[in-house]
């Protein structure tokens, strides 16, 4: 029975609460990963550490997310989405703090590990929410709210993270968390409503710790290959140890009652394309964003903040476009509109392979808002038609599968064009005997991002948009829909 405080509190949608404290956790999220690597050099110059310590920063984060990342779905119907979700992002807000308090890089390695666990239930559990709270009909609805934070975040993390190191210090790039959080977990504690999968098999303990282990040694080779060296013994270990558990975790989890990951979802033709669309999407596009900041920076000479401004534009295509996307949506389907999104990243990619330092920030400008215009294109309809055909009661786990491929195509994306870069050489040397950026490094990478780009929009052409009919329906008025939005919801 509700406490008589709890009565007087207004009965908000659903469908806005969710978005409201899914938005401002997957910003933090997303921020705290693009923000860090501006803040990289002062935290070394901080503690008197070199590149390579200050690698385990970063990497100590996706190893500890894919550990966690598996199990979410499973927290999530046993325990509750609200609670799971106010927990993670109890966690990664806490550990937000405890990472600007570091006063060694141990501690600001440990601290982020800590980070990683709340980030990595923080998405699955998440996405899940919103695709309970809005019926298949509104689902393009849903992947606007979800564009946000996946638009602003990588934009704004390089020109708020320069601005911050330069203006304060780079403590606060993890004390920029703090308000965000706070706000998101007190609004979520007031307004969100419990959901709870009723009949939650046990605890697939076996299949957690093939797929967490294997996950994480795998994203520690994908992450430490580029820069060590893929003939590393640890690194070539690592990444055929993960290969082998990931592989008995297939084996493993096709045969268990109650499975951590279920892997039977991807006999769904639709939800496996549009994974794969996404995997691979995740691969060009995060990869491009990798390559494009770091040309600029080593090659050109330019300052973080100067990047960051250059690169923000991508989000306002983001942004513009998602509404002409959503609109067009249910008459074009999302065939069509994932293609068209992933060859306008490849020429997006190709057009940053023509440019050098004396190229008009303009025209910088002008690509990456079509980088962003091309994301809208092909994430909005992705998103939407990707969870078309499941079940309410596997949204939890399709949500944690989806969650999954997106990080190892993110991961395979940059490991792999960090990899082309380190081939062709970043720096020649000249007559005179100087170093001098080699642009044809970067070139090379964005051409490669080109060729991931192109060959994710031609697996988006065996998508059928008669398997995403449900999410291009003309959506209800709320108040007609509103019992759709929560199915079987258990209260506190």
């Amino acid at each position: 029975m509700a406490s008589p405080g709890r009565s007087r509190l207004p009965d908000l949608n659903q469908k806005f609460v969710v978005g409201a404290v899914f938005v401002a956790a997957m910003f933090v999220n997303i921020l705290d990963i693009t923000i860090i690597n501006v803040a990289l050099p002062a935290i070394g110059k901080d503690f008197g550490v070199g590149p390579s310590e200050l690698g385990t920063v970063a990497v100590g984060y996706l190893v500890s997310l894919a550990v966690f990342i598996p199990a979410s779905g499973w927290l999530g119907d046993r325990f509750g989405s609200k609670r799971v979700f106010l927990f993670a992002l109890a966690v990664f807000t806490g550990a937000s703090a405890l990472c600007g308090l570091a006063q060694t890089l141990d501690q600001l390695v440990l601290f982020r590990i800590l980070q990683g666990v709340g980030g990595g239930l923080l998405t699955p559990v998440g996405m899940a929410m919103m695709f309970r709270a809005f019926p298949p009909e509104e689902r393009v609805r849903a992947s606007r709210v979800l564009m946000v934070p996946t638009a602003i975040a990588p934009a704004l993390g390089p020109v708020l993270g320069g601005l911050l190191v330069d203006k304060a210090s780079w403590h606060w790039v993890f004390y920029i968390n703090l308000p965000v959080g706070a706000v998101a977990l007190v609004f979520g504690a007031l307004f969100l409503k419990e959901h709870r999968e009723p009949g939650v098999g046990r605890f697939d303990l076996p299949g957690f710790l093939l797929a967490g282990v294997g996950f994480a040694l795998l994203m520690y080779s994908l992450s430490e290959g580029p820069g060590k060296g893929w003939g590393s013994p640890l690194i070539i270990g690592t990444g055929i140890a993960g290969a082998v558990l990931l592989v008995s975790m297939v084996w493993y989890e096709l045969r268990a009652a109650e499975p951590i990951l279920k892997l039977r979802l991807f006999g769904d033709r639709l939800f496996a394309s549009t994974n794969t669309v996404s995997l691979l999407g995740s691969a060009g596009f995060l990869g491009l964003l990798y390559v494009y900041p770091l040309m600029c920076q080593q090659a050109f000479g330019w300052s973080a903040l100067k990047t960051g401004l250059l690169t923000f534009p991508e989000a306002f295509g983001v942004m513009i476009t998602s509404q002409v996307v959503s609109r067009i949506y249910p008459k074009v389907g999302p065939r069509r509109l994932m293609a068209v999104g992933l060859a306008g990243i490849a020429a997006a990619a190709v057009m940053l392979s023509r440019t050098d330092q004396n190229t008009p920030p303009a025209v910088f400008a002008g690509i990456l808002f079509f980088t962003g215009v091309a994301l809208a294109f092909n994430m909005i309809p992705m998103q939407a038609a990707a969870f078309a055909k499941t079940k309410p009661s596997d949204s939890a786990a399709a949500s944690t599968l989806f969650s999954t491929q997106r990080q190892l195509g993110s991961a395979l994306g940059v490991a792999l064009l960090s990899t082309v870069i380190a081939g062709v050489g970043a720096f020649t040397t000249t007559s005179a005997g100087l170093a001098a950026p080699n642009l044809d490094a970067y070139r090379a990478a964005f051409w490669t991002a080109a060729g991931i780009a192109l060959v994710g929009a031609l697996v988006a052409l065996t998508v059928r948009d008669e398997d995403a009919a449900a999410t291009m329906r003309k959506a209800e008025p709320v108040e007609e829909a509103r019992p759709a939005a929560e199915p079987d919801a258990v209260s506190a």
